[in-house]
């Protein structure tokens, strides 16, 4: 999967460089996801299509644009994992040897030292179009035609890309009908695949090979000749070569599958490319370690040099300098008597000065030691400070737990007058009933109250309009009064009754509440009758 990864980074490096995208920032391995189904052939053939018309170079090629991109493809899976993409001239070798068996010619290694030779010694390799333009300008295929070459070109395509380690046509016998059919046999490192031609279209089934399968040969039988049988695990295949060397060709390829299958190691050009790699990373390190040691031993070499000539120089300067110096020492000692006397005087005031500093700082030094004293006074004061805050925080503490222990006992009576009141609430919910039955009972008095009230207030409103009626009544009869003079005018008065006004007699006038002498009692005794009936039925 690692080196699957490593070619399609490959072709979208070229798609995106074809695109002028900066390829520096090219995307990693672990931001490629790839699935058991990925088609990596139309993957390539994409990025093939973003880069070619760009790249590709102009000039009349052997090769067609398929095979062209078929090379581009080789071209990704053996070039270095650096960028930008290059092919070494060993992979160069390794290629064109392989094209050159595949066309049936030999090897030229006269002409492939010629052409190291003259190559740019600048470049570490070829890119991928200077390569399409080497096979395609058929320098080491001389003689060949452009079908041969096409040819060698897609043997070598199926082989290193597509992983086909074998292919032909053989003879199969059936499961069912037990006939024997042609079939085009692709054997690949884990599955061989049998098809009606070789060019792929119709694909009649697969032979699924694993670490437990098997292949033997078989004696020739029922007019069949060069047969071998593949052992599966659910089914048994018998196949027959054309020939004796086709057999064993075969049966050795589909041995060494299996063998490879256990070992679970990779396809015999792909483990070959890996030490190819490997031996050119050994090789570069050697080389460069080699440079590395040439460069020390000639950097030793020339410090060396140069110590040695430093120190010629040295034993050079250093005579001419004792010789300078014998000289000036001579002067100088003439000068150091002169400056012995003078330096003895000045040494004695240095010392008379040093004795005053000394006195200086023993001034100082006792000036400290009380200070340090009165640190060490204000150092007990503060030890003394501190021991009253912890007592005080002690002190604090207690209040804290006393707190604390009143806290508790007062959460315990707040328990106990929860239980109290559960209790309380309990029993009233015992009265319950009782106390909704007296609401019911409150709420017919209400509703009786409330009709009796209603009944005084229509009551009271009759007692106003008739009073009302009493006072026009009473007006009328003065202006009656004052206009004719006369006892026998008419009035009318409340609720359809009509009567004459006459003269008041003499009996006690009666006072009702339609105002004084306004009905006989023969008529307020009626009227009371009436109000009590009318309550009666209400």
């Amino acid at each position: 999967m690692g080196s699957l990864k490593d070619e399609l980074l490959k072709a979208i490096w070229h798609a995106f460089t074809a695109l002028d995208h900066d390829h520096s920032g090219k995307v990693s391995k672990s931001q490629l996801k790839v699935q058991d189904n990925f088609d990596k052939i139309e993957f390539n053939r994409m990025c093939w299509t973003l880069c070619v018309k760009k790249n590709l170079t102009k000039n009349p090629l052997l090769i067609t644009e398929e095979d062209a991109f078929k090379v581009w493809v080789i071209f990704n899976f053996l070039s270095e994992d650096k960028y930008p993409l290059i092919i070494v001239t060993e992979e160069i070798e390794y290629l064109l040897k392989k094209l050159t068996e595949a066309m049936g010619g030999g090897w030229q290694q006269e002409q492939f030292e010629h052409y190291k030779v003259n190559f740019d010694d600048s470049k570490d390799g070829l890119s991928a179009w200077e390569l399409i333009e080497l096979i395609g300008n058929g320098q080491f295929s001389k003689g060949m035609d452009r079908q041969t070459v096409s040819m060698a070109i897609n043997e070598v395509f199926n082989e290193l890309i597509l992983d086909v380690l074998k292919q032909g046509y053989m003879m199969k016998k059936g499961h069912r009908r037990k006939n024997w059919t042609e079939r085009w046999f692709v054997l690949k490192p884990n599955i061989i695949s049998y098809y009606v031609s070789e060019d792929l279209n119709d694909k009649k089934g697969d032979i699924l090979l694993d670490e437990n399968c098997c292949v033997e040969s078989l004696p020739d039988k029922d007019g069949k000749k060069c047969l071998f049988l593949v052992k599966c695990f659910d089914k048994t295949f018998e196949i027959s070569a054309s020939d004796k060397k086709k057999k064993q060709e075969w049966i050795q390829a589909i041995h060494s599958t299996i063998h490879l299958l256990k070992l679970s190691s990779p396809p015999p050009h792909k483990e070959a490319r890996q030490r190819r790699k490997e031996l050119r990373k050994k090789q570069l390190a050697e080389q460069e370690e080699l440079e590395r040691q040439m460069k020390e031993l000639q950097a030793a070499n020339e410090s060396k040099q140069l110590e040695l000539e430093a120190v010629r120089k040295k034993l050079e300067e250093a005579a001419s300098r004792a010789a300078e110096e014998e000289k000036k020492r001579l002067q100088t000692q003439v000068e150091l008597q002169a400056r012995f006397s003078t330096e003895l005087e000045r040494e004695k005031l240095i010392r008379q000065q040093m004795e005053e500093q000394v006195a200086q700082k023993s001034s100082e030094l006792e000036q400290y030691l009380l200070r340090v004293r009165e640190l060490e006074d204000m150092y007990l004061r503060l030890q003394e400070a501190l021991e009253d805050e912890r007592q005080a925080r002690q002190d604090e503490e207690t209040v804290r737990k006393l707190q604390a222990r009143l806290l508790e006992e007062e959460s315990s009576k707040r328990a106990e007058l929860e239980k109290w009141h559960l209790e309380q609430q309990q029993a009233i919910q015992m009265t319950e009933a009782e106390k909704q039955e007296l609401e019911n009972q409150r709420v017919l008095k209400e509703q009786a109250l409330q009709e009796a009230m209603e009944q005084l207030e229509q009551l009271e409103l009759e007692r106003k309009q008739a009073l009302e009626q009493y006072e026009e009544v009473k007006k009328k009869l003065e202006m009656a009064t004052n206009k004719t003079k006369s006892w026998k005018d008419k009035v009318a008065h409340h609720e359809g009754l009509i009567r004459l006004i006459e003269p008041g007699s003499k009996n006690p006038h009666l006072i009702t509440n339609w105002g004084p002498a306004a009905f006989t009692e023969a008529e307020l005794e009626e009227r009371e009758k009436n109000w009590k009936e009318k309550k009666t039925t209400e």
